[in-house]
């Protein structure tokens, strides 16, 4: 078959004849003949398919370099190439959508409104942590106060990490402003990584130290979350029961790009290695979000001791029965113990309340 001027091939593939000289020198579509003399290209009609390929996956954001390596794939490989890639940018986009919406809610004057009775959040919470059946030390940290919950799980030197990442978020418990919420996290999650190296840097023994960290500070009717690791956040609403955070591990991301599926996660035999940590050889890069609490509500935030033997659907079932934060964590980490106990178990319960205050009405003489 005649080959395709540059000009007639850029029309039949809706690419132009500068992408088509750029893909060229970035080896993406190499023409299929080029003039010694003149340095004219021509294409061979067989190449459309890969032109239009390539025009596809530009429209859907991807960039060159991963392109290209889709490209050299068979089709069955390339699809899931592009289904992982297309997970990733769901996870991402559902990151910033939670910030969108608090930075919508923010400058648009949502929290300057008053009316004639409004309603004062409070938290009320319980923590719980056992060392399990099967460990000899407990490298998980616990916190609960007035506006912070924490949940660290250590590695790699005992609870050294843990504590130490928890320490840093205490100052939170003071109180934050409601604008200001992100920022705070995200200097305290630095603070948490900044003492958990200086750990590692004092002595051998603790070079490889890390931890988890998963926290929310309350502010008003907001609340703030960072998350590292593959502890938790549930939030448990009218009886529904939704996972809030997302884990950072490998079998995490093989599920999130279609390799495995989540019944295969449980006997993976790299369930236990994260992908982000504060600390080791893990990356640190926490995800943070803000979500608006609501009366009634009902968080759970734990180590993977809870969540590694005992059922999503058992979970719930106790959260939604239990009568309050303490008896909830003692049920909780009581499953896990009945069902081998084979990690640390740390459990933080925290309901949301509300208390309706009055405002005195103005009268005019």
């Amino acid at each position: 078959m005649e080959l395709l001027t540059i000009g007639a091939f850029a029309r039949a593939s809706r690419l132009s004849p500068k992408a088509l000289r750029l893909y060229d020198e970035l080896g993406l579509l190499r023409p299929a003949r080029v003039d010694p003399h003149t340095g004219y290209r021509r294409y061979d009609p067989a190449q459309l398919e890969r032109a239009r390929l390539v025009v596809w996956l530009r429209r859907l954001g991807m960039p060159l370099a991963d392109i290209r390596a889709v490209c050299e794939l068979g089709p069955q490989a390339a699809a899931r190439e592009v289904r992982a890639y297309w997970a990733r940018v769901e996870a991402d986009t559902a990151a910033r959508r939670d910030l969108a919406a608090f930075l919508v809610d923010h400058l648009s004057g949502k929290d300057t409104t008053m009316s004639a009775a409004h309603s004062t959040l409070r938290i009320r919470y319980a923590v719980l942590s056992d060392t399990g059946s099967v460990r000899e030390s407990n490298d998980d940290a616990g916190y609960a106060g007035p506006r912070l919950l924490a949940v660290a799980d250590g590695f790699g030197g005992g609870r050294h990490a843990s504590e130490a990442a928890v320490e840093a978020l205490k100052p939170l418990d003071a109180g934050v402003p409601g604008g200001e919420l992100l920022s705070a996290l995200e200097d305290a999650a630095l603070r948490a990584r900044e003492s958990v190296s200086a750990l590692a840097a004092s002595d051998p023994a603790l070079r490889d130290v890390g931890t988890t960290l998963t926290a929310m500070v309350w502010s008003g009717s907001r609340l703030g979350l960072v998350h590292i690791g593959d502890s938790r956040a549930y939030l448990l609403r009218h009886g529904e029961l939704f996972q809030i955070t997302h884990d950072h591990t490998v079998v995490q991301s093989l599920i999130d790009e279609g390799r495995i599926t989540e019944e295969e996660a449980a006997s993976h035999p790299q369930r236990s290695l994260l992908l982000r940590a504060v600390g080791g050889d893990s990356a640190f890069e926490p995800d943070l979000a803000l979500r608006d609490a609501r009366a009634e509500d009902r968080y759970l935030l734990c180590s993977d001791g809870l969540t590694g033997v005992v059922p999503a659907g058992e979970i719930q079932r106790v959260l939604a029965s239990a009568a309050d934060p303490g008896g909830a964590v003692r049920e909780l980490v009581a499953l896990a113990i009945r069902a081998g106990g084979p990690d640390n178990v740390t459990c933080v319960v925290a309901d949301v309340v509300a208390d309706v205050v009055e405002q005195a009405a103005l009268t005019w003489a």
